[in-house]
């Protein structure tokens, strides 16, 4: 064969075999390709052209060429495949591509050769589709990936059901509550996949807000001990109403979280939860048990599948629960029975031997009992000091003791059946005191007494009475059991014995006073007879003389300070009060006790905002503070504090109650503090004695705090000692409030001249000492004043009627003839009701003072007297309106008391308030006849204005009373149709209405309009 032939051969062979590979790939959808891995060109079959959506004659096409057919992707899986085959020879890559049809999965396998006159490896391989074996194996792996779920579900679910059943199991036989709960609690826990579980028992209380942590399950206890207990709030509420299943994905999503103070969520530390299942466990009653609650950091964790599963747990918890509860009660009762049949045995056993046992104890007992009454009755028929009797409940006498028949002088016969009364005065039978001394022990079971009794013979004997009631078992009373004892040797002896107090009390006083007076008198005296003997020398020594006035007028100033320290202590020192601002008064005062307290002691002053005025005198009140200043420095040794605090308060009944003389009401208080030595509690308890000091002798005449006393008291008024050994001592003084401001001006007044007479008006002066009548004239003729004179009071009279210009009478009131100064006034005035009136002693008794206070109009100057103060005082009585009256206001509301005040006021009345019907009846009897009338509202805080009008005219039948209402008084005045001298008025009244009223009484000057 030619080598030509050779060669065609050849060409024919290959083109052969190309095209059984060409038929073969066209078969195989396999295309064959070579790439230069060096340049990247590559060339393939007309088939692989195909696959790519490439022209079949593209030859050694770049890949940046083809990869546009090529998934995004996947292209640099192309690239990786390349480098390694480059490392490794092996070329092997699937990747997907973008047809026509859609995306189609290709595989490129081959092998990198070297080749000769290529620059570098060329991989020779074949591509061809596998898109159809991708396919299946995606629905391969979803078969196989379903299968396996199904299969895990079905595990799960027998799980589940393994784990119901077992718990089904468990429960049933369970009776102790708390594993019962606890293995529910953990079931639920695995079956939900939760990440812990809680069952809260439910105690509802009146709040709907009590719940208990009863187990826990996946975190330790301590997680949640340091939270509150959930309440009802929106997330919580429905499953401890047992109302609904809640179960949520996500809790901090859920619109009915985070509204609820003061967390507004969950507290700061909770466990995190975003999954949240709660399922109510509710008995076969309906009672809702508590719930189980599961939690999940994770979102979206419990399935409807976890929801079904925790309802049916829930379920056989409850009926577990009701079982638990049915077998402890059930238990319970077992224990009980047994305990009594144990106890009926034994008594059974031993109720022979018992009744025996009970028998001989009777039998004791009644001997005893019997013994006792015996003892009892030689007991009660051996007193002979006490009368000791029994009473029925209407008050007869029923049995009768020796002792009784001693004191009384009563045989058992004789007094058997009468009524106990039979021993009372007749002027306690006519007050009902025998029947309100029954009904007081009917109602606290005792009544205690003393007082005067009469024996058979009527003699009387003071005695001290003890009534015990007697009740049954249901508390009915049976009888009374009294005791009367004997008490008038006693009573006599202690009267004694007062009277030997008030005898040494007498003796210390009045040494007292001899003393200090013979220590003035020497002042004055010695430098009278010093006067007396310089007026006789010649030349007179001017100085000398100036000296010896100026002395004996000082132990004379003394002298007078003295005697009212006296009468202040005595309360019988005339005031004359008005309306105070205390705090303007301390301020005035504060420079003044500096000076004079010096400068190692600080003064202060705490002057409460919107202090009440007082009602009290003025000039008295500094002496008061003086005095108080004055015993605080010789208590403070190196340097202190002196603080003056005033305040508004209030005194109520149980305060007063137990205090001395004090009245319930409103106060002002004024208190002295200091921190010195302070009291002991002896020295306090002497401190307002009178002549009482624990200074040393020289050093002060013991007055001072007396004086004080005697003040306060006669202003009606209370004063407390507060002091500590070493810590110091306040002193507080109460002066009563003043409801008017009549005096308000009187504090700006200013100091003018020496003020004297017209020369044309008359005074007359009656006074039975020569001398002070004397001093007297001649002082008023130096004033201005045309003066008659007289010595007694029928001269006075008659000097009267013989000089009807006479204006003013100046009397003293101790006078001799059978007249004193109160009734010639009483006299001169029927006949001269225009004539003014100014009284002058030095010692105020009851003809014109009562209780410590001038009576209503009266004007008075006390001895001795300076001209200055008796030409102010004689100007003031000329240029003023005389006083109708004093009226007690009694009223509780502040604005109609002001507003009645400064009506009455206006008219010249004195007027004090009263804001209770008990705080009126206390200053009627702290003051009896002192009121001209009583202005009582129907409305009262304690009781009504026509009961306490029945009070005050049983107790005083002639007092002129008005009535003021807001109602109607047709019905009133029905009422006290037959009741004398009242008068009502309608509120709200004009100031004319309230003083017509008071004049259609009788109260107040000129007729009524």
């Amino acid at each position: 064969m030619t080598e030509n032939s050779k060669n065609s051969e050849l060409h024919r062979q290959v083109r052969a075999s190309e095209e059984r590979l060409r038929l073969g790939e066209t078969a195989g959808g396999i295309a064959t390709f070579e790439l230069d891995l060096t340049t990247g060109n590559w060339n393939w079959s007309a088939q692989a052209a195909g696959v790519f959506g490439f022209a079949a004659d593209n030859k050694g096409v770049g890949l940046d060429h083809w990869q546009k057919a090529i998934f995004f992707d996947d292209a640099p899986k192309i690239t990786t495949a390349m480098e390694a085959a480059a490392q490794s020879g092996e070329f092997y890559v699937e990747f997907r591509i973008t047809a026509a049809g859609g995306l189609r999965w290709i595989v490129a396998r081959g092998e990198s050769t070297s080749t000769h006159g290529a620059a570098g490896p060329v991989v020779r391989g074949a591509i061809y589709d596998i898109t159809e074996r991708k396919t299946l194996e995606a629905r391969l792996l979803a078969l196989n990936e379903t299968l396996e779920a199904r299969v895990l579900e079905a595990r799960e679910e027998s799980h589940a059901l393994d784990t119901l059943n077992g718990i089904g199991i468990a429960v049933a036989a369970e009776h102790d509550l708390q594993r019962l709960v606890q293995m529910v609690t953990d079931a639920g826990v695995e079956l939900t996949h939760a990440g812990f579980g809680a069952f809260f028992y439910n105690i509802i209380d009146e709040k709907g807000e009590a719940y208990t942590l009863y187990t826990l399950s996946g975190v330790p206890r301590e997680a949640f001990e340091k939270f509150p207990m959930p309440r009802n709030t929106a997330i919580f509420e429905p499953t401890f109403r047992g109302t609904a299943t809640m179960r949520s994905a996500d809790i901090l999503a859920d619109p009915r979280y985070g509204h609820n103070p003061p967390y507004n969520g969950m507290p700061k530390g909770h466990l995190p939860v975003r999954s949240y299942l709660a399922v109510p466990v509710t008995s076969r009653s309906g009672e809702v048990l508590g719930g189980l609650f599961f939690g999940h950091s994770q979102p979206g964790v419990f399935t409807a599948r976890a929801e079904r599963l925790i309802t049916g747990l829930a379920a056989h918890a409850a009926v577990a629960i009701d079982n638990a509860r049915l077998h402890a009660a059930s238990q319970r009762e077992i224990a009980a029975r047994s305990v009594v049949e144990e106890e009926l045995q034994r008594l059974n056993q031993t109720l022979e031997r018992r009744i025996e046992e009970r028998a001989a104890e009777l039998a004791t007992s009644t001997a005893k009992l019997e013994d006792t009454e015996r003892r009892f009755k030689l007991l009660v028929e051996g007193v002979t000091d006490y009368a000791i009797f029994m009473l029925d409940p209407d008050g007869h006498i029923v049995n009768w003791n020796p002792g009784a028949e001693r004191t009384k002088g009563y045989k058992r016969e004789e007094i058997l059946g009468r009524h106990f009364s039979t021993f009372y005065t007749e002027e306690d039978k006519a007050a009902g005191i025998p029947a309100k001394a029954l009904t007081i022990a009917a109602q606290t079971s005792k009544f205690e007494a003393e007082g005067w009794r009469v024996r058979k013979d009527e003699s009387r004997f003071w005695a001290s009475v003890v009534i015990n009631a007697i009740r049954d078992a249901e508390g009915e009373i049976v009888g009374f059991a009294k005791i009367t004892r004997d008490l008038t040797e006693r009573r006599a002896a202690d009267d004694r014995a007062k009277q030997t107090q008030k005898m040494e009390a007498v003796g210390q006083l009045t040494g007292g006073v001899a003393h200090d007076f013979n220590n003035l008198l020497t002042i004055i005296i010695g430098n009278l007879e010093t006067l007396q003997r310089s007026l006789g020398a010649a030349p007179l020594d001017a100085d000398r003389l100036r000296r010896s006035v100026t002395n004996a007028m000082t132990g004379a100033r003394r002298a007078e300070t003295l005697t009212q320290r006296l009468l202040a202590f005595s309360r019988q020192q005339p005031l004359e009060p008005k309306s105070l601002d205390i705090g303007r008064l301390v301020t005035g005062m504060t420079d003044m006790l500096r000076r004079t307290l010096g400068e190692h002691i600080t003064v202060e002053t705490i002057l409460g905002g919107g202090v009440w005025r007082a009602h009290a005198d003025p000039n008295q009140l500094e002496l008061a503070i003086i005095n108080l200043a004055v015993n605080a420095r010789d208590a403070i040794s190196n340097g202190g504090r002196l603080t003056l605090e005033t305040a508004n308060v209030h005194l109520d009944e149980r305060y007063a109650i137990g205090q001395i003389e004090v009245v319930p009401g409103q106060y002002v208080m004024l208190a002295i503090t200091d921190n010195g030595s302070g009291m002991t509690p002896e020295v306090k308890a002497k401190a307002f004695d009178p002549f009482f000091t624990t200074k040393d002798v020289g050093h002060g005449t013991g007055l001072g705090l007396s004086q004080v006393y005697g003040f306060v008291k006669q202003s009606r008024g209370h004063v407390k000692i507060y002091s500590e050994v070493g810590e110091g001592t306040t002193i507080k003084l109460y002066l009563p409030r003043a409801h008017s401001t009549a005096s308000l001006n009187d504090e700006d007044a200013e100091v003018q001249s020496l003020p004297r007479g017209s020369g044309a008006e008359t005074v007359l002066v009656v006074e039975d000492d020569a001398d002070v009548r004397n001093y007297t004239c001649d002082t008023l003729r130096d004033l201005g004043y045309v003066v008659l004179e007289a010595e007694n009071g029928r001269r006075g009279l008659a000097l009267l009627e013989a000089n009807p210009q006479t204006k003013v009478l100046f009397t003293d009131v101790g006078l001799p003839g059978g007249m004193n100064g109160r009734q010639l006034a009483d006299e001169a005035r029927r006949r001269r009701p225009d004539l003014k009136v100014l009284f002058t002693t030095g010692y105020a008794r009851n003809a014109i003072v009562h209780d410590g206070r001038l009576d209503p109009g009266v004007e008075l100057i006390t001895k001795p007297f300076s001209q200055a103060a008796l030409a102010a005082k004689l100007r003031d009585i000329l240029d003023a309106r005389r006083e109708p009256g004093r009226v007690l206001l009694v009223e509780d509301e502040p604005l109609i008391q002001m507003l009645a005040t400064e009506y009455l006021e206006e008219a010249n009345f004195q007027v004090d308030v009263a804001g209770s019907a008990a705080e009126a009846i206390n200053k009627l009897g702290l003051v009896p006849g002192s009121y001209d009338a009583v202005i009582i509202d129907v409305g009262l805080p304690d009781r009504k204005g026509d009961t306490l009008i029945h009070e005050m005219k049983a107790i005083y039948p002639h007092l002129p009373i008005v009535l003021a209402t807001g109602h109607n008084t047709r019905d009133l005045r029905a009422k006290f149709n037959e009741q004398n001298g009242l008068a009502f008025v309608n509120k709200p009244f004009a100031a004319q209405e309230l003083l017509n009223a008071l004049r259609s009484l009788g109260v107040g000057h000129g007729p009524s309009v």
